[in-house]
């Protein structure tokens, strides 16, 4: 009898599974998926957006403002987005780490992501999925699991015939072509049942949320959002971003200011360094600190915590707990820095003031984010939506 009854229990479960294995293939065949991560649309810009047709899909589906992932950088939260999870679970804590041979290294490399990505999931149950992403290293750390990944950096000659050839990556016309192609594959590949569309924030390092130039790129990125509902009425719109962007004033280079002490350090790598310098230079809010071996934990961390914008130094294990990070994958020291101070590498001083135009992120001054779905027929309660990544958290257990 007892055998009897496991049996009719591990059927029953598999019966779920099974259920809800279906569940998304199913919603997937009766409307598309369309997520956008907006890089940089953080509560300042929300607050000011003038997006009238953003604001109508706030009235009808579901807004919440939730928290970004710290460090507030694009590859971690894209990651997390992509993959529903935690930096602790899918590997990606950073747009730069210490890699496995001592050296420091950007995080794009696909063979870097521990989890499966929305994709790949997808790809499984022969659904067919595309990412566009402004930013090509998007393409190389999440494509895998796409039936098409493009961004305008790497657009072939298709493309352009369609589009015309895309503007540089330093504009905010960028983002108007990445849309373009957006339209254009859900005007002519109904067999793309998920578009994930990447934008870069290049806008919002350059601008203020109230500056005109930023004004003019929310309402034309409100137009853009519109068109793709004209196009594919059936879609659900899920909208979440990575971070916010705020003025910063000041530069610290740790390892200069630690080296003017007297203590030499491994390296300090700032969490936000990654390939688009005229960004913000390499400089970010969180810096990754690793320590020679035998050096003193506590020595340093008191040194730290006098230099003038650090607001906060965890240890290797309080970071990974208190910011869901892998704790393999990040310095032996996490530092934190204050409202209007950023780390990096500096060529001469150990600080350097920073001009009034130059804006950045990677700090928890810039964790608030919204998130909004629009057009989704069944939805976990508000509550759910916690962090940015709950964006499509939900979905991966309708698997």
């Amino acid at each position: 009898m007892k055998k009897y009854k496991h049996t009719i229990f591990l059927l029953l479960v598999f019966s779920h599974a099974m259920a809800q294995k279906n569940e998304l293939k199913t919603l997937l065949s009766k409307q598309r998926l369309i997520v956008i991560m907006f890089d940089g649309f953080g509560k300042s810009y929300y607050q000011n957006a003038p997006m009238p047709f953003l604001k109508t899909m706030v009235q009808k589906g579901l807004y919440k403002e939730v928290d970004a992932l710290m460090p507030t950088v694009t590859n971690l939260n894209n990651s997390a987005i992509c993959t529903g999870t935690f930096a602790a679970t899918n590997g990606i804590t950073g747009n730069s780490f210490l890699n496995a041979q001592q050296e420091e290294s950007y995080m794009e490399s696909a063979s870097l992501l521990l989890v499966p990505t929305l994709f790949q999931q997808l790809q499984s149950q022969g659904i067919a999925s595309a990412l566009l992403a402004s930013k090509k290293k998007s393409i190389g750390l999440l494509a895998a699991g796409t039936s098409i990944a493009m961004s305008p950096e790497m657009a072939d000659s298709s493309w352009i015939a369609r589009l015309g050839k895309p503007p540089g990556i330093y504009s905010a016309e960028v983002n108007y072509w990445t849309m373009d192609a957006a339209i254009d594959l859900l005007k002519n590949r109904q067999d793309i049942r998920c578009l994930y569309i990447h934008t870069t924030d290049y806008p919002m390092h350059m601008w203020a949320p109230e500056d005109s130039n930023s004004i003019n790129h929310l309402k034309r990125m409100d137009q853009y959002i519109e068109k793709l509902t004209q196009v594919a009425p059936d879609a659900m719109v899920l909208i979440t971003a990575d971070h916010d962007v705020n003025h910063k004033s000041r530069c610290v280079d740790i390892e200069k200011k630690l080296a003017a002490k007297g203590i030499a350090i491994k390296i300090a790598i700032s969490a936000e360094k990654d390939k688009y310098p005229v960004h913000h230079r390499g400089f970010g809010g969180t810096s990754y600190v690793y320590l020679k071996e035998g050096q003193s934990e506590a020595t340093v961390k008191r040194h730290l915590m006098a230099i003038k914008g650090v607001q906060t130094v965890l240890t290797k294990k309080e970071a990974a707990l208190q910011l869901h990070l892998m704790e393999s994958r990040i310095g032996d020291l996490v530092v934190l820095g204050d409202s209007t101070t950023v780390f990096g590498s500096l060529a001469k001083d150990g600080e350097e003031a920073l001009p009034a135009n130059y804006r950045s992120h990677g700090s928890a001054y810039e964790i608030k984010v919204p998130l909004i779905i629009y057009n989704a027929p069944a939805l976990p309660l508000p509550y759910y939506f916690q962090y940015n990544k709950d964006l499509t958290t939900w979905l991966f257990k309708l698997h």
